[in-house]
Parts: structure tokens; C-alpha cells; sequence
């Protein structure tokens, strides 16, 4: 049959009803397909999540979850999960940041009974136990903390007269770096600490201050390991400091041997915490035989990417040097080190074109904290005397460094810098120097005296 041609004078109009029609049948299709398909699986947060509230442990049992390392979004939607109402967030964050701070969970008293059982259920209120606490005779506080799968780790709260409050935390169980004169590095490397683990150290302390009407205020990533081989946990564990404890950024200070890369990418983060580094010798060759990092990062690699990080972000970088009587605490010492970081030329890269104390040039600022060598069981240095370390102050400030000496706190306890390690540790640490003074010839006696810093300052 021929076909009927449409007429171009009269097109069909489709009706606002046929239209609706269309779209309702549309609608009803997708719908009725939609629910013959199967519950699409719950999204990556929850499943994260779900981890959060209870994970497994290396051993096979349940390990619950630690309060102190669930953020607010996570806690949030667990409560939220249990049916609790939104302002139960902030009661607990009161529990653990508030002014009373709860001892454990049961301690939770604005927390109704229900809720505090269901808590008990899941989740811990840190997960450190004290496994030895020593005090020293000027206060400060060393602290053996055992983690979850039974690694020690040690970390130390230090006061001063200004009612300052410092705590020095650990990042690692032992140490890779193997600098000769660091008790951590003579113990070797175990296993990283998670960011919760970090965190919880210096939560703990500015939880015990509180409650005794003061407050922690300033902490410095000092303890045991390389926080710079920890680098997210240890960036993440900061921005919780600063959040949760209300600790400002200028009173962070994170400190490193000098891994180059990782302190330009610190320079990318805008943190304005402080950063400190362990330099301890002006020459590659000196540095090296001491800290094993300078073969693979030298003092050129080193001092560039100190450079970049003080153009980055305007902050005034620490060097930390520890004083070793009869090695690098002579004023020639001092010279070399004050050329290192104030001149540049072809041979010798530096940290500053020009470094004068009190002006501040093309935007870089440095300050050298000097620290007399703290003893430790495997290296048979001693520290330098009082009158050699001022004297290397006055060299390095006629080169226009600014330096002082640093106060040691908690020696007596192996408390002060480059002392934290295991016991069993130390006491390896102890015989291989005394193998090594019998190959070399000495009375072990005297090894061993130099080595605890028998020499009067």
C-alpha cells in the first residue's frame, strides 16, 4: 500500500499528558529493574571503618579499636551507627581532651551505662601499657611503654621552671640510621609505630597533666627512631597534636638525620612546626664515620635541601650538634662549621648566602642548639666540658651564627638525648664496646668509664 504522506502543515503535537505518560512508564521500568538488582556494597569509608572498630592482630585474635586513634569522622559515624544523637561526639572527646580527663572508659560518666558497655565492646582507651616509669633528680619523667604486640618503645616528659611541659616521643621501635653515638641506633631497626601509636604518647602525658591542673606544652619528635623514615605517620601524629591537644605548630618541632628528600617534601606540607637537623660534623668524611646516612645524603645534598625548605616555607631551621670532648668541640671545629653555613662557592655548597643573628637575609634563618654528648653504652666518647662549649658558642656567633647550649635534663636515667633504647639493648650495645677496647688494646674498665661520661664538665 502506498504510504500516507504527513501533511508539513499540521505536525503532531505531543501533549504535556503524553509526555508525563512516557515518563512515568520510564521511571516505573528503571524502578522495578532497580530493585531485582542486589544491595550495592557499603562504600570504602565504611569498610575503612569497619577496620577501625575492630582489626585483627598479628597473632589471629580480636584487637580492639583505640580510641585515641579514631578521628572525629570515623567516631562520628560509629556513634551514628549506633543510633547515639550527634552531641555524644563531643562528650567523649571531652572524656579524652577535656579538662577531667576519663582514665578508661568506665570513667566516662556523661556517657550513659548502655553506651559505655557498648564502648568497652569495641574499643580501648589507648593502647599502651606502662611497663616501667623512671624520675630523675631533675624531674624529668622516662616512661618504657609496651605496645600491642609487645615491642618497647620509651619516651620522656620533661619540666622546666617556666611551667613548661615538653614531651619527647618515639616514632619507631629502634632505628635504621645507625648513628655510632645514639643508644636507638646501636639497637637497630624492629618495625615502624602507627600514627595512633605516636599520637598516644603525648596524648597520654597531656591527659596525666591536666588532671593535675597543667598542661602540656610543647612536644618535640625526639625519642626513639628516624621520624623522617615514618614520614605520614609521623606528619599525620603532628597534625593530631596541634588539633587534639590544642598545641600550637611553633611549639612542634619534628627532628631528622638528614634525609634530604623527605625535608623538601616536608617543606611542601605547611606545617609550621619546627624542624631540627642532627648535623654533628662540618666535613663529609667525619660526618660520615659517624652517621652512616651522610654516604647516601652528603653535606651538599643536605645543606641544598635545608636550603629549599627555608625559601618554602620562611621558617628558621635548628642544627643540632653534640659536642664531643677531643673530636668536633674545638674552636678550628667551630670555623669550619661557621664557613659551612655561611658561604658559598663552587666546592663547598652552604645552607646561606649570607647569615648574620639578628637580620634576617633573603628570607633563611638558622640556630645551632649545641648539646655536650649524652654517654650511651656503645660509644666510647666522652662530653665536652662546659668552657669548650662556650668558647665554640663565641667562634660560631663571630661567624654570625647564632648557638647556645642546650640544658641536659634526666642523664642519670638515660633520659636525654640519644640515650632511649630496650634495656637488653643497651646492654649488647655495652659488650661490643668492650670486645672492641680489648681489640684495640684498653683496660675494658676504661672503655666502659668513658662510655657512661665519667669526665667532669
Amino acid at each position: 500500500r502506498p504510504r500516507r504522506r504527513r501533511s508539513t502543515t499540521s505536525p503532531p503535537v505531543y501533549g504535556p499528558t503524553m509526555g508525563a505518560r512516557h515518563s512515568s512508564a520510564i521511571l516505573a521500568a528503571l524502578a522495578a529493574r532497580a530493585s531485582a538488582l542486589p544491595m550495592p556494597p557499603p562504600p570504602a569509608a565504611r569498610l575503612r571503618l569497619a577496620r577501625a572498630l575492630t582489626t585483627m592482630s598479628a597473632a589471629g585474635g580480636e584487637r580492639k579499636a583505640n580510641l585515641y586513634g579514631l578521628r572525629d569522622e570515623q567516631l562520628e559515624a560509629v556513634l551514628k551507627d549506633w543510633g547515639q544523637p550527634k552531641f555524644r561526639l563531643k562528650q567523649i572527646r571531652d572524656c579524652l581532651y577535656g579538662d577531667a580527663p576519663a582514665a578508661d572508659i568506665d570513667a566516662m560518666h556523661t556517657l550513659p551505662k548502655a553506651l559505655r558497655a557498648r564502648l568497652r565492646e569495641h574499643a580501648t582507651l589507648g593502647e599502651l601499657g606502662v611497663e616501667f616509669e623512671q624520675q630523675s633528680k631533675d624531674g624529668t619523667q622516662k616512661r618504657l611503654w609496651r605496645c600491642h604486640d609487645g615491642s618497647l618503645i620509651e619516651s620522656v616528659l620533661m619540666p622546666y621552671d617556666d611551667r613548661r611541659r615538653t614531651a619527647c616521643i618515639s616514632s619507631q621501635v629502634g632505628c635504621a640510621m645507625g648513628c655510632t653515638f645514639c643508644a636507638t641506633g646501636q639497637m637497630g631497626f624492629r618495625r615502624d609505630l602507627s600514627e595512633a601509636e605516636i599520637f598516644e604518647q603525648a596524648a597520654r602525658f597531656s591527659s596525666e597533666l591536666r588532671a593535675r591542673g597543667e598542661r602540656l606544652s610543647n612536644v618535640v619528635f625526639m625519642g626513639m627512631g628516624e621520624p623522617f623514615r615514618n614520614y605520614d605517620a609521623v606528619v599525620g601524629a603532628a597534625r593530631r597534636i596541634m588539633d587534639e591537644l590544642g598545641i600550637g605548630a611553633r611549639h612542634v618541632t619534628v627532628s631528622t638525620v638528614g634525609l634530604a628528600p623527605q625535608i623538601r617534601r616536608f617543606a611542601e606540607e605547611g606545617l609550621e612546626v619546627g624542624l631540627a637537623i642532627s648535623l654533628h660534623e662540618a666535613d663529609d668524611v667525619a660526618r660520615s664515620a659517624i652517621m652512616p646516612v651522610n654516604r647516601r645524603h652528603d653535606l651538599d645534598e643536605l645543606i641544598g635541601a635545608c636550603h629549599y625548605y627555608v625559601e618554602r616555607s620562611g621558617r628558621r631551621l635548628t642544627f643540632e650538634w653534640a659536642l664531643i670532648a677531643g673530636r668536633n668541640d674545638d674552636a678550628a671545629t667551630a670555623r669550619r662549621r661557621g664557613k659551612l653555613l655561611r658561604g658559598w662557592d663552587g666546592f663547598l655548597v652552604s645552607l646561606f648566602s649570607f647569615c648574620r643573628l639578628g637580620k634576617l637575609l633573603r628570607g633563611l634563618k638558622c640556630h645551632v642548639n649545641l648539646i655536650p654528648l649524652n654517654p650511651t653504652q656503645g660509644f666510647d666518647g666522652a662530653p665536652a666540658s662546659l668552657p669548650d662549649a662556650r668558647e665554640f658558642v663565641e667562634v660560631l656567633g663571630r661567624s654570625g651564627i647564632p648557638a647556645t647550649v642546650r640544658v641536659r635534663r634526666g642523664i642519670d636515667i638515660d633520659a636525654g638525648c640519644g640515650q632511649l633504647a630496650e634495656a637488653s639493648s643497651k646492654e649488647k650495645a655495652k659488650e661490643r664496646l668492650r670486645r672492641r677496647g680489648e681489640r684495640a688494646g684498653e683496660r675494658p674498665e676504661k672503655a666502659g668509664a668513658e662510655s657512661r661520661g665519667e669526665r667532669t664538665e
